[in-house]
């Protein structure tokens, strides 16, 4: 079997064990169903097909699908499903290029995300990151541009035949900080500096639509969702995708 879907197999079959414990759990407590609500989302592959292409997602909580009622209603599954892609997402609440890692780029910890992807060898890695770094500016700026070029360069050379997609950072409210500009702007000259394709916009998607957003107002809804994932797909079909 290939090494990247013996990995994937391995992290579909440690899911399904978890997910059939807790329905079990759930069951001899409560007895019932529980009501929908806002899911925690899980980092999870969607298996499709052994010979479909390997699709990885770094990014946060707007790629891992916090806020959403059900993991399948994240932006990165939809379009995985209606491409037929194996979806490999281990986005993380609260991750930046600088925020809330395990790990200073390039001394990667084996939990930081960069490793899990590289070890999955993907035909296509989304880089969707950003949003979270503005809480760090702009006393970090320095190593916030530092970490961007790090990253992006180590995508490139570890995996020099996938297609790497850098999406401009999301953003959550109508107000935008200095920094988001800022951050931006580093974000798109790292994907020129790889040959990456640049997605860009996205800081946009969702602005002006507080109905759009979740109970905690800082994650999109089902509806904010779908709403990025509309604009996604169009975005990837002007890519050729």
């Amino acid at each position: 079997m290939n090494p990247r879907l013996r990995n994937l197999v391995i992290v579909v079959v440690a899911f399904v064990a978890a997910v059939t414990f807790f329905l079990l759990m759930v069951s001899a407590i409560s007895g019932r169903s529980g009501q929908a609500g806002e899911a925690e989302p899980e980092a999870r592959p969607s298996a499709v097909d052994p010979d479909a292409p390997v699709v990885a997602f770094y990014g946060d909580s707007y790629t891992l699908g916090t806020g959403a009622s059900d993991p399948s209603h994240r932006w990165s599954t939809a379009i995985s499903l209606d491409r037929g892609w194996n979806e490999f997402n281990p986005s993380v609440n609260g991750l930046g290029f600088v925020n809330n890692r395990s790990s200073t780029p390039p001394d990667y910890a084996p939990d930081d995300e960069i490793p899990k992807i590289i070890e999955v060898q993907p035909d296509i890695v989304f880089v969707t990151m950003g949003l979270n770094d503005n809480f760090s500016m702009p006393g970090r700026a320095d190593d916030i541009q530092d970490a961007i070029t790090t990253d992006l360069r180590t995508l490139r050379d570890e995996l020099p035949d996938a297609r790497l997609i850098v999406v401009e950072p999301f953003w959550y409210t109508d107000a935008r900080p200095d920094s988001v500009e800022q951050i931006i702007g580093w974000v798109r000259e790292g994907a020129q500096a790889v040959g990456a394709d640049y997605i860009a916009g996205a800081s946009r998607w969702i602005e002006g639509h507080p109905e759009w957003m979740a109970a905690d107002r800082q994650h999109p809804n089902d509806d904010g969702y779908a709403e990025m994932t509309r604009r996604m797909e169009k975005a990837l079909e002007e890519l050729g995708l």
